[in-house]
C-alpha cells in the first residue's frame, strides 16, 4: 500500500497536446495508477510574463505553479528542444521556481524529478533532457535515475495517448515508478515517529 503521494508534471509548449505534453501525460497517468494525485500545468498555463527577480510572481499561472510546486512530492518537466535547448516557455516557468527559495522546502529540495525531453531527431532531444537534469541539480531537486529523451522521427503518440514505440512507453512508465517510489518512501520515512527511526 502506497503513502498518497502528490506528483506535479510542468511542461510542454504553448500549443494544447503538444507531443512534450502527451509524454507529460503518459507519465502522469502512471504515477496516478501507481496511487499518486497527479497535476498537470501545461500549454496555456504556463504563458506568463518573462521572470522578473525585482517583482517576484504577480500573475494567477505563476502563483498556481508555484502551490502545485510547493505542495508536490514529486515532479515531472517535459520541455521539446528549442535549438538545442529547454523551451523558452518551460525555462521562463522554471525561472519563477527562485521564489520558492525561502520555502520550507526551498525550490525542489526533498523531492524526485523525473525529466522528458522531445525533439524530431536525438541531438535536441539528449541535449535538452541534460538541460533538464542540469536545471533539476541547480534547483535542489534529484533527478530520477532514468529519464527520457524521444525522437519523435520514431516515436509518436496515439488518439488514445500511448506512444507508439513500446520501448518509449516503457522507459515514461519507468519514470513514473521511480517519482512514486521515492516520493512514497520519502513520505513515509517523514511520517514515522521519532522512536522508530
Amino acid at each position: 500500500m502506497h503513502e498518497n503521494v502528490n506528483v506535479v508534471g510542468v511542461g510542454g509548449s504553448s500549443r494544447p497536446g503538444s507531443t512534450a505534453e502527451q509524454a507529460l501525460r503518459v507519465v502522469l497517468d502512471a504515477a496516478q495508477r501507481r496511487g499518486a494525485s497527479v497535476q498537470l500545468i501545461s500549454g496555456p498555463a504556463l504563458a506568463m510574463p518573462l521572470y522578473d527577480p525585482r517583482h517576484g510572481a504577480i500573475t494567477p499561472q505563476a502563483r498556481r505553479l508555484l502551490s502545485a510546486i510547493a505542495g508536490a512530492d514529486g515532479l515531472v518537466l517535459a520541455s521539446p528542444a528549442y535549438h538545442g535547448g529547454i523551451s523558452g516557455l518551460v525555462k521562463n516557468a522554471l525561472d519563477h521556481v527562485e521564489e520558492l527559495r525561502e520555502d520550507t522546502r526551498p525550490y525542489f529540495s526533498e523531492r524526485a524529478v523525473g525529466c522528458v525531453a522531445v525533439a524530431h531527431g536525438w541531438q535536441g532531444a539528449v541535449a535538452t533532457l541534460a538541460a533538464l537534469r542540469d536545471v533539476t541539480h541547480a534547483l535542489r531537486g534529484w533527478p530520477t535515475p532514468l529519464g527520457a529523451a524521444i525522437n519523435t522521427s520514431t516515436a509518436r503518440f496515439s488518439p488514445a495517448g500511448a506512444c507508439t514505440d513500446p520501448h518509449v512507453q516503457g522507459q515514461l512508465e519507468e519514470i513514473a515508478a521511480q517519482v512514486v517510489e521515492f516520493a512514497t518512501t520519502r513520505a513515509l520515512a517523514t511520517s514515522r515517529p521519532e522512536s522508530v527511526r
